[in-house]
C-alpha cells in the first residue's frame, strides 16, 4: 500500500479533470462564461458573479512570485524529505491567486515579483523561476 500523502487532495469526480490535467503536465483554472473571469480553487460555480456557467480552461502557466516562506520543518509525508522548501503564494497570468511551491531555486534567490513557469513534480503543480 502506498504512504499516505499530506501535498495533494483527495481526487472526487468533480476535480479529477483538474489531477488528470496536471498528470499529464497541464495546469487547469475554472473560467466564468457569464463574467468571463478565472478562479482557483476550482468551484461549481463562479465566485466572481455566482454563475454556474463555469468550464475547465488551460492556464499559461505563468505567474509572478506574491509572497514566500522556507519550510524548514514538516513531518508530514512527504514533505520531510523535501525540507527546507518553499512554500509560496503566486500571481497567475490569468488574474488570480493559487498556493504552490517554488523549486529550482535558492531561497536566497526570490524576489517578490520574480516571474515563474509552471512545472509538475508527481502530478503535482509547481513553479521555477521562468527561464530555468
Amino acid at each position: 500500500m502506498p504512504a499516505e500523502r499530506f501535498d495533494v487532495p483527495e481526487t472526487d469526480a468533480f476535480t479529477r479533470p483538474y489531477w488528470d490535467a496536471a498528470a499529464e503536465g497541464r495546469l487547469l483554472l475554472r473560467r466564468c462564461g457569464a463574467c468571463g473571469r478565472a478562479h482557483h480553487y476550482p468551484r461549481e460555480f463562479c465566485p466572481h458573479c455566482w454563475s454556474e456557467d463555469v468550464a475547465w480552461t488551460e492556464a499559461s502557466g505563468r505567474a509572478t512570485l506574491y509572497t514566500w516562506s522556507v519550510v524548514h520543518r514538516n513531518d508530514l509525508p512527504p514533505f520531510g524529505a523535501r525540507t527546507p522548501y518553499v512554500a509560496a503564494v503566486v500571481d497567475l497570468a490569468e488574474g488570480l491567486r493559487m498556493m504552490t511551491e517554488v523549486v529550482d531555486c535558492a531561497a536566497g534567490e526570490l524576489r517578490a515579483g520574480t516571474d515563474l513557469t509552471v512545472t509538475f513534480r508527481d502530478g503535482t503543480p509547481v513553479f521555477r523561476p521562468a527561464g530555468g
